[in-house]
């Protein structure tokens, strides 16, 4: 059950910072609790207490019964743990909205499977409204699609079903659309439109459109602006569920101008109910921004990064390599945005204060964005550490892994990607160069760099659980492989941890306020059913969100989460 912030109810933490007393006693206590507090000076304790909206106390149970007073709501929790929130430092906070609204791709085992879902969804809809719909991924796909153009489905079987209505079928990784022919016909993209650059048009040996528009390519499909009651009704979407499964921050990663200021409109009236940290979206919206906005909303909104785009996804053979595609000869990828525009853009950001964050899959990619960074960190002769971030990281030459760690780039990594592409990512780059600078995730650590994990979302589910089991198992959920893919790269219980948790707090420059349990620090935590820092690997994805605590109020409670919530 989700409870909203404007909603007054009489669960456990719904208690006002006005309403504590001059007594110095807590809101909230939990107690009987294995407490995970990465904090280094007290990792692990059994109870903790909350004032405000803040970590009052953590210790024993003895230490913190004596902050409980006549109004205090005391917890016991049995048993089951309790983490700092979740922050995921990469995802697409409306496109997780969204993706509850439109036509949900994901899990599809095959092409006849999307079209299947975009029929049933034309049978809802008016003649002539446009249909939206992500998730496919034709690698995971149990066979390719009949007719397919470099591994693609093409548009024909789409357009059968659907001569009426433009339909517009978004990869799971946002990089790539499907449109039909009425789609096509009402933008009048034919044969003679031409390739934008850093942007491919996929053709048949015709040269004519087969629907697939990768990258820049993408600007082309301009299908009608969603409305605002549409944008509003997918962030609270979005919010619940963020707040379902125990995210209490989230990086968006590249908001628009428009996102932006429905962002603000939450956070002034209250609405905001995960903490977000917003990336503009390129430069243009930067300079229309002017200067970072700090803590909007009492705290839950900061503006403070830029997200840049160096090349496209590994998926649609987007990611810019040092050497060819080992399944495509000759091609070496896409640069979406010429370097030297990248290197303009990111002193523009240090001049006016934000952090810059630069999209790059490949290893060429790769290596562009940390010349970039480095120029840039000798150019301004900076004394604090920028905390320039790289989205995703996901393949590093050999050379320049160490790079990483001595210039302190943030490698801004998603745990489930790894298990998500770790099946197919041979047939794209060959076994050597994956075994080399994939999912690198233990090598950038040991280099002295720092790496964040997030999931993407909505390309991945957003469940921190599914993103942590990847992570610390390089296993898919069926628990494939056995040891999982390249396990010398697996992390700790712990790393995994504070990778989503203290980490992803410096990453957003927050750590003095959340990322973990100590007094002082922000109350943002979140109960599971289970010890992920102990149960056996297997019993991992079984573990729930049992509730999720934000500024000392409980937002979200799982029916399995006993009620015992009166004083003791």
């Amino acid at each position: 059950m989700l409870i909203r912030t404007t909603v007054c109810v009489a669960l456990l933490a719904q208690v006002s910072p006005s309403s504590t007393g001059e007594d110095g006693a807590a809101d909230l206590v939990l107690r009987n609790a294995v407490v995970h507090t990465v904090d280094p000076a007290r990792p692990r304790a059994q109870a903790l207490a909350i004032r405000g909206g803040r970590i009052l106390a953590v210790g024993s149970n003895e230490e913190v019964q004596t902050l409980v007073g006549p109004e205090t709501r005391v917890r016991d929790l049995a048993g089951r743990t309790v983490v700092p929130g979740f922050d995921d430092s990469h995802a697409h906070l409306l496109g997780i909205g969204f993706a509850r609204l439109d036509v949900n791709l994901r899990g599809t085992t095959s092409y006849a499977e999307v079209v299947e879902r975009a029929a049933a969804a034309v049978k809802t809809r008016r003649p002539g409204e446009w249909i939206r719909g992500r998730g496919w991924h034709e690698e995971k796909w149990s066979a390719p699609a009949s007719g397919s153009v470099k591994g693609f489905p093409t548009h024909e079987a789409l357009s059968a079903v659907s001569p009426d209505n433009p339909i517009l079928l978004a990869r799971a990784d946002g990089h790539a659309v499907l449109a039909n022919a009425r789609a096509m016909s009402l933008l009048g993209i034919t044969g003679e439109t031409p390739t934008p650059q850093g942007g491919e048009i996929i053709r048949d040996s015709t040269g004519e459109p087969t629907g697939l528009f990768v990258d820049n390519a993408q600007g082309l499909l301009g299908a009608p602006e969603r409305t605002d009651s549409e944008r509003r009704r997918a962030l609270d979407l979005a919010m619940d569920e963020c707040l379902e499964k125990g995210v209490t921050s989230l990086t968006d990663a590249g908001a628009t101008e428009e996102t932006l200021a429905l962002y603000r409109a939450f956070a002034e009236t209250g609405r905001l109910r995960t903490r977000v940290y917003a990336m503009v979206s390129g430069q243009r919206t930067m300079r229309a921004v002017g200067r970072p906005e700090i803590g909007l909303g009492d705290g839950f909104l900061t503006i403070r990064a830029v997200k840049l785009y160096a090349d496209g996804p590994l998926g649609s053979r987007g990611a810019a390599l040092l050497e060819p595609y080992a399944d495509d000869p000759g091609n070496v990828g896409l640069l979406v945005t010429p370097p030297e525009r990248l290197r303009e853009a990111t002193r523009d950001a240090l001049a006016r204060g934000f952090q810059v964050g630069i999209h790059a899959i490949g290893d060429r990619a790769n290596r562009i964005v940390l010349d970039i960074y480095e120029e840039a960190m000798n150019e301004a002769a900076l004394g604090e550490s920028p905390r320039f971030r790289i989205e995703h990281a996901q393949l590093i030459d050999a050379k320049d892994i160490p790079r990483c760690g001595r210039l302190g780039v943030l490698a801004v990594m998603q745990g489930i990607h790894c298990t998500s592409d770790r099946p197919w990512a041979p047939r794209r780059l060959g076994e050597a160069r994956v075994n080399e600078g994939a999912y690198v995730w233990h090598k950038l650590l040991s280099s002295g760099a720092r790496a964040i994990n997030g999931t993407d979302a909505p390309v991945e589910d957003l469940s921190p659980i599914e993103n942590f089991y990847a992570t610390v198992t390089r296993q898919d959920a069926a628990g494939r492989p056995r040891g999982g893919f390249d396990p010398d790269q697996r992390l700790s219980r712990e790393e995994a941890l504070q990778m989503m948790t203290r980490d992803a707090a410096y990453a957003s420059f927050e750590e003095s306020r959340k990322g973990s349990i100590e007094p002082g620090k922000l109350a943002g935590l979140v109960v599971l059913s289970r010890d992920t820092l102990s149960v056996p690997d297997e019993e991992l994805l079984g573990t729930k969100v049992l509730a999720t605590i934000v500024n000392g109020r409980v937002l979200y409670e799982s029916p399995e989460l006993a009620v015992n919530s009166g004083p003791p």
